[in-house]
């Protein structure tokens, strides 16, 4: 059979409304993403010395840090009161925030029957909206990841 590439679409992103350390946490789907992108930067080190005759160097990594970016529009619930989405809420509020207060925990995974899933404690770097007056609100953001990111068994794995 052969190979079908993967959709980027399939990448989904819940954060913690319940918070670090509640009693259970509350997982809430951030909606309305159009764009998402998990990196690592690395600090690599030169680990070459005198004693390697082969002409060839090595390298070590001694430290990585992970980053998401996302964008999308802004999104509400069509009802007369204003009730925006929770998941771009939190993280809005959150962006607003320093100190130990201002850390979240998000976990993001694949919806296409991928185990790929992972989890991780961050802070919000940045929350960007406006626009011109025909756009639709875009939001875009930027977390800044605190520690490892743990692979966990993807919530939509069936039993």
């Amino acid at each position: 059979m052969a190979l079908v590439s993967m959709l980027a679409k399939h990448w989904c992103m819940d954060v913690n409304i319940a918070g670090i350390g509640g009693p259970a946490p509350s997982w809430t789907r951030v909606r309305a993403l159009s764009k998402w992108e998990k990196t690592t930067d690395d600090n690599v080190e030169d680990d070459g010395d005198f004693d390697d005759e082969s002409g060839y160097g090595s390298d070590v990594i001694t430290e990585r840090k992970w980053k998401i970016e996302a964008e999308g529009r802004r999104k509400r619930q069509a009802t007369e009161v204003f009730v925006p989405d929770a998941g771009q809420e939190y993280i809005r509020k959150a962006a607003r925030r320093v100190g130990l207060g201002a850390f979240i925990e998000v976990r993001w995974y694949r919806r296409d029957g991928s185990d790929e899933a992972y989890q991780g404690m961050c802070q919000v770097n940045e929350f960007t909206v406006g626009g011109e007056k025909t756009d639709l609100e875009p939001f875009s953001f930027t977390l800044l990841g605190s520690g490892e990111d743990v692979e966990i068994d993807n919530p939509l794995a069936g039993p």
